[in-house]
């Protein structure tokens, strides 16, 4: 992300009332039912927070639980990646990147409660991203030799899978933001923030992954990389230095790994949009514009063209937010924002057209304290 848009934090007025000194572990009431997950990314002890949803959307009761690792610390952003926290496809399992400790954790999930049942070095250093898909888990590590390295996930056990550490283009340097599987799982994306490029590498039978095959972003300051359900991959773009400049661009994935650009950096009019998030059901993109406090909202193709929604900007979170990573509910129903330097959550409904209706925000995480990653089920 680029830092330079961002403003100091503001306060946030929840709209929903916090239950204070939550033992960590302890179940709300509610614990059942879906709920939304942040990670502390907290320098001494890395936490997952869980935050119950009603059927209404709004979250309640939120609730720590250890990863059993390190975080980075840092202020705001300090991962600069999306997918840091993960849940699995069959929503069973959540999986948290330690960049402090180079690990990864595997939580149980029922409801909103979490029980940690697996941690296990990445086979890299500062991992930041991590995907799943059909049991088949891989985590970006982005510092040193950036790479990727793969994972079975066996009844909440990861298993390293040998030979399947694959690295970048760059050995040193290439500030990878995240690592996304294609819908049908023979795919594996990954973007790299300092050459502007976006690697994609085939899954072989085995578990293993193909040679690099690297592509041009088609527009500037590639972030994140995400799929809608019909395979097209859908890319977050900063933008130049010019405001206002941050897009979002639509590829076709062909079969040698190359990238064919379907729609081209269009605009999100906003600043710093580092991350995306698609509804389950491939209809709709949103981008969160963390410089501008803004989401924008697109309507994905059959073709997988990108057509901005009317006003493009659908949502305004406070000011000074930094709303960094962004989730949709696994029933599509809601949509959420991490506000990290303000330590709060964005609520939003998605209407069956696409458009968002505010919810507010909830409190109860610590402001710019290096909060990064969010899923939700």
């Amino acid at each position: 992300m680029n830092r330079s848009f961002l403003t100091a934090a503001a306060i946030v007025v929840s709209v929903v009332v916090q239950t204070p000194g939550v033992a960590a572990g302890q179940q709300p009431d509610g614990s059942d039912g879906p709920a939304v997950f942040v990670m502390t990314n907290n320098a001494d002890h890395n936490e997952v927070i869980a935050f119950p949803r009603a059927e209404t959307g709004t979250l309640f009761n939120p609730v720590q639980f250890r990863t059993g690792g390190r975080g980075s610390g840092g202020t705001v952003d300090p991962l600069a990646s999306q997918g840091s926290l993960q849940l699995s496809e069959d929503k069973a399992w959540l999986l948290a990147a330690n960049a402090g400790s180079g690990t990864l954790s595997v939580f149980r999930v029922e409801g909103s409660h979490l029980e940690l049942s697996d941690q296990v070095p990445t086979d890299g250093s500062e991992p930041n991203s991590v995907a799943e898909h059909a049991g088949l888990v891989y985590v970006l590590n982005t510092a040193g030799t950036s790479g990727v390295a793969g994972f079975r996930l066996r009844g909440g056990k990861l298993t390293s899978i040998p030979g399947s550490l694959r690295f970048l283009s760059e050995n040193n340097g290439a500030f990878p933001g995240s690592v996304s599987f294609s819908p049908d799982g023979h795919f594996l994306a990954v973007t790299e923030k300092s050459t502007n490029l976006i690697d994609v590498f085939r899954v072989l039978s085995d578990g293993t992954l193909s040679a690099i095959k690297t592509n041009a972003s088609a527009g500037p300051g590639a972030f994140a990389v995400g799929f809608a359900s019909n395979g097209t991959a859908i890319v977050s773009e900063t933008g130049s230095s010019t405001p206002n400049s941050s897009a979002i661009s639509s590829y076709k994935v062909n079969p040698d790994g190359s990238l064919s650009a379907i729609s081209i950096s269009v605009p999100t009019l906003g600043n710093a949009n580092c991350w995306n998030a698609v509804t389950p059901d491939g209809r709709f993109v949103y981008a969160s514009n963390a410089g501008s406090s803004t989401i924008a909202g697109f309507a994905i193709g059959a073709a997988g063209t990108l057509t901005a929604l009317p006003g493009t900007v659908l949502a305004v979170n406070p000011s000074g937010s930094a709303n960094l990573d962004i989730t949709v509910s696994a029933d599509g129903k809601f949509l959420y924002s991490l506000n990290a330097a303000t330590g709060a959550v964005g609520m939003f409904a998605i209407q069956s057209n696409g458009t968002l209706t505010n919810l507010g925000a909830t409190s109860g995480l610590p402001a710019a304290a290096g909060l990064n990653g969010i899923a939700a089920n």
